[in-house]
């Protein structure tokens, strides 16, 4: 199993060397040279397996012998033992044909927790076996930092460094960050939006005497074990609804496009989903890109679902990768565009996208609006994002084919939102009920890449 980047210029990668790299050398993405596919009796079997199972089939091709079969099951079982939920990603109907994925199980209450889990078994297996040490950076809007922290805490062979909006993450998400007492891991408030936070993550992989000298590596949704893990999730749903004899179609609270790009891929492995629905908030690039062609940032306005508060979304890369005929000079030139600042879809690429996905947009009054029908007609409390996703799903939805919305964290990451729609303040899990007693560690520091670089060459363990 080769992987290529999106730009076409860096060497090609096995699957361990593209995990542990992150974003290629020329600025692109790795994604695979191939997608295997998976025929219909293979999907038709995976009904009634476990999660972790499913997992290991789904991820297994893709690994190209980096792992032996008991070391990856090993990985896998490790992954997700913490999990709240025996199922680990369990269906609730919401309303007749519509259904929510509960992805908000996992130990810091989001969809981040499948992959970063997962991936912080895979390094460390990895790396022990090669007696290497590396230094993760990484930007989050809230919930990857969380889950990264969680995953890479008290690991032998990894120091991490998380950049996030100072001010512009929940009170939970930051604290998720800011409490473990590890001594490995570092949170880091940049003065700053997420998109500055994630420009300054690729300078710093841009910077090669930098990268080379502190073993840099990333787990954002850049990192393409990321995406495969969060594959699984949409095999287990659509087989559970009746895969592969019925069709499936997915709506997904999008900011950085990684989750839904795991639904693309999911669709070129053989399942059958009709319509990936792409689900945004008032900072809705996206949505206005697949709608017109046009790609232009034009500033962050925070909202009360602030993970989706993006105008750069790095995994969208993958899929113009894709749509421009896997040109990496087509994609190079678009990404230098986009620096200028915007570029315009090219026709047959434009085309190509709007086959692939649909999208719709959802406001703050209508969040709130779909939080607090949604608590009344089903009981259900959802956080913002989930709202976001409801609430486009339930426009777009065909009545005839199963839609399934991605709840991508459990509402008391956001209590303050949910308490204005719903008037119910959700609570944290027991296993979770300390968290605003815990001591909190973090370090404010400005938008400027010498002073992050030269703090995470002196923290850094040797």
């Amino acid at each position: 199993m080769i992987y290529v980047s999106t730009r076409g210029q860096a060497p090609e990668l096995s699957f361990e060397e593209a995990m542990l790299t992150g974003l290629a050398r020329d600025g692109g993405l790795y994604v695979p040279a191939e997608i295997p596919t998976l025929s219909e009796d293979e999907i038709r079997a995976l009904h009634g397996l476990s999660y972790e199972e499913t997992a290991f089939r789904i991820m297994w091709p893709f690994l190209g012998g980096t792992f032996t079969e008991d070391e990856f099951r090993g990985c896998i079982s490790r992954a997700y033992e913490g999990f709240g939920h025996a199922a680990r990603a369990p269906l609730v109907q919401l309303e007749p044909g519509h259904f929510l994925l509960e992805l908000f199980h996992g130990p810091t209450l989001a969809f981040k927790d499948f992959a970063m889990q997962l991936i912080g078994q895979l390094f460390q297996t990895a790396l022990a076996k090669n007696g290497r040490r590396i230094t993760i950076v990484g930007a989050t809007s809230g919930d990857t930092g969380s889950a990264a922290i969680e995953a890479f805490r008290g690991l032998d062979n990894v120091d991490v460094f998380i950049l996030y909006p100072h001010g512009r993450v929940s009170e939970v998400q930051r604290r998720q960050m800011t409490t473990p007492a590890d001594s490995n891991v570092h949170a880091l408030a940049v003065d700053g939006d997420f998109d500055t936070c994630q420009a300054r993550v690729k300078d710093m992989f841009n910077d090669f005497e930098f990268r080379d000298e502190v073993g840099l590596a990333g787990v954002n949704s850049i990192n393409w074990a990321r995406v495969l893990a969060q594959v699984v999730y949409y095999f287990t749903s659509a087989v559970s609804l009746g895969a592969p004899e019925r069709c499936v179609s997915f709506t997904v609270p999008t900011g950085n496009f990684g989750d839904i790009f795991a639904g693309y891929i999911a669709r070129k492995m053989g399942l059958p989903i009709d319509t990936l629905v792409v689900a945004t908030n008032q900072n809705d690039i996206l949505h206005r890109c697949l709608s017109t062609g046009e790609y232009k940032p034009d500033g962050v306005t925070p909202s009360i679902s602030p993970s989706m508060d993006i105008q750069v979304s790095s995994n969208f890369e993958r899929v113009l990768f894709d749509a421009l005929g896997r040109d990496g000079g087509a994609v190079g030139q678009l990404m230098d565009e986009l620096k200028a600042g915007g570029f315009t879809v090219p026709q047959g690429a434009l085309q190509a996208l709007q086959e692939a996905f649909t999208s719709g947009r959802c406001s703050e009054e209508e969040t709130l609006a779909t939080i607090t029908e949604m608590r009344d007609l089903t009981g259900e409390l959802l956080c913002p994002h989930s709202a976001v996703a409801v609430k486009v799903a339930r426009e777009m939805r065909d009545p005839a084919i199963p839609m399934v919305s991605l709840a991508t964290a459990h509402p008391a990451k956001f209590p303050d939102a949910v308490e204005q729609a719903s008037h119910i303040r959700p609570g944290l899990p027991e296993r979770m009920a300390d968290l605003f007693d815990r001591e909190e560690r973090f370090t404010r520091i400005a938008d400027d890449l010498g002073a992050i670089e030269a703090l995470i060459r002196e923290r850094r363990a040797h």
